[in-house]
């Protein structure tokens, strides 16, 4: 595996963390809206990688919100990634202009 690869693993794995620890947060903030629902996408997001059908689903039940990740400065990077677009077209899902 080339670094840059093992660096780009371990911010999906940093972005993983971070969904789940402020899970709470969002999910106070929007019921509907739950960013460690976005987990099983991490490896996509790291690799580019084909998508999961569970990251394809959660994508699904997350789209409402995934401006306001976009938003967010904790998920930008990631949420606006390369990687991010390829995960969310190839789920058949557009790429919301926020």
């Amino acid at each position: 595996m080339t670094t840059m690869k093992k660096v780009e693993l371990a911010g999906a794995l940093l972005l993983v963390l971070v969904l789940v620890l402020s899970s709470s947060s969002a999910a106070a903030a929007a019921s509907s809206c739950n960013a460690a629902q976005l987990a099983p996408c991490a490896p996509a997001l790291a690799s580019g990688a084909k998508p999961s059908a569970g990251c394809c689903s959660s994508l699904k039940a997350q789209q409402s919100c995934f401006c306001g990740y976009a938003k967010n400065p904790a998920y930008a990077r990631y949420i606006n990634s390369p990687n991010a677009r390829k995960t969310v077209t190839s789920c058949g899902l557009s790429v919301p202009r926020c």
